[in-house]
């Protein structure tokens, strides 16, 4: 049958339910609050959540905002309370929960709920991206979230000031975003128009490196500015380059002065080293509920590995690191030796030594190559686009050069 999360304070209750559901042939899973039943959702995947709204560590609400904020909300959630009002069930539902029942739960209530709830596990979820919703441990990442959407509220633009190991696309990923749309500008190639934005509308549009545009997407970008409200959109800007660079390379003044009208300097990977095994479960379980890598876990060691690696591409390398990982692990546990052999290269070339001088030249020639485009293709995150842009190479000659070497961009949208 269907495992279902019974989460609930109240041993009784917990109880209870349990014996009614085993009773009726589900498999029954259950937490004591909202740490264990994150725990389980997350290792385990229930079919169904029954979720009680008042919990010592954190109530029901604020957990099942988490998920849906995150895109974790895969399962029906229905939401339980012996103190019900008609405003928790209206916010319950607003967020994403399925059904709302009043404590003590009626029999014939509940198995229909279940049903229901059940019927409605096989519709198809959007995959969506970590978003900083879900790094409640960290108070420095709860307050940036604070900051970003403050910001927002005020500013439909707004320029992100990075450094090396940039979080500037999942800074991006958090900001409130009504239809979910999501457009790297640095991807267009051809004019921008109205009916391209009237797709996106309510959504985001993001520039991961403001120096990096071609002059037609400058032109698409002033297009964008004088459309944003129009078409309900917020533009995030990345950017480790100054105003006065920018325009010593012949920006348009005005343009970067409505750019640098609103920013915010931005943490990087280095700064929350701390926060980077948390950072890389999000990812990795977000991959798996895609269906983009099979069931996979990190072991201790190798967060450890994620934790004090020097991430110079970012928020960018790093999912594109736990995706390698995951994909390439024989074992459901990723061991130290897969997260050492991915990032050897990375290293050598942080260390000064990033091939043997002992080889013939053409082996020599060829090995740098590997390294150098696997060390970008890291730090773009496998985006073709600007790996082209950053190596110089023409995009045709680019796919076939990586083929040669045994590597692999990312073809499918290049986001």
């Amino acid at each position: 049958m269907s495992n279902i999360l019974i989460v609930d304070d109240e041993v009784g209750i917990r109880e209870l339910l349990s014996e009614i559901l085993r009773d009726e042939g589900h498999d029954v899973l259950l937490a004591e609050n909202a740490g264990a039943a994150r725990r389980i959702r997350n290792e385990l995947c229930p079919d169904l959540v029954l979720l009680d709204i008042w919990m010592p560590d954190s109530d029901g609400i604020s957990l099942l905002k988490e998920w849906s904020a995150n895109g974790q909300l895969k399962m029906p959630v229905i939401m339980m309370s012996g103190h019900g009002t008609i405003d928790s069930a209206v916010e319950a539902t607003r967020i994403g929960a399925l059904d709302f029942l009043e404590k003590p739960i009626a029999l014939q209530k509940l198995l229909a709920a279940v049903k229901r709830g059940l019927s409605h596990r096989a519709m198809p979820a959007t995959p969506r991206h970590p978003t900083l919703a879900a790094l409640t441990r960290s108070l420095a990442l709860r307050d940036l979230r604070k900051r970003l959407t403050q910001l927002a509220e005020g500013s439909r633009s707004l320029l992100l000031k990075v450094g090396p190991g940039s979080l500037a696309e999942l800074a991006a990923r958090s900001i409130p975003n009504a239809s979910g749309a999501w457009f790297d500008l640095s991807s267009a190639t051809d004019p921008l128009d109205g009916e391209r934005l009237a797709s996106l509308a309510g959504g985001t549009v993001f520039v991961p490196e403001l120096a990096r545009l071609s002059r037609q997407q400058r032109v698409n970008l002033n297009f964008l500015l004088d459309r944003l409200e129009r078409y309900q959109l917020h533009l995030v800007v990345a950017t480790e380059t100054n105003r006065e660079d920018l325009l010593a390379e012949s920006w348009d003044p005005t343009l970067v002065g409505r750019l640098f009208e609103t920013s915010l300097p931005l943490p990087g990977l280095p700064e929350i080293k701390d926060d980077i095994p948390e950072l890389a479960g999000l990812i990795l379980q977000q991959l798996i509920e895609s269906g983009e890598v099979p069931m996979r876990r990190f072991s201790s060691g190798v967060l450890n590995i994620l934790r004090t690696h020097a991430w110079p591409g970012g928020y960018a390398e790093l999912r594109s690191t736990v995706k390698s990982l995951a994909m390439a692990s024989l074992d459901q546990e990723i061991g130290t030796d897969d997260a050492s052999a991915l990032l050897s290269e990375a290293q050598a070339i942080e260390s000064g030594s990033p091939l043997s001088l002992d080889l013939p030249l053409r082996e020599a020639r060829e090995e740098f190559e590997r390294i150098y485009f696997r060390h970008h293709l890291r730090l773009e995150g496998g985006n073709m686009t600007r790996l082209a842009e950053k190596t110089g190479v023409e995009r045709t000659h680019l796919y076939r050069k990586l083929k040669q070497l045994g590597l692999h961009g990312t073809r499918k949208g290049d986001d």
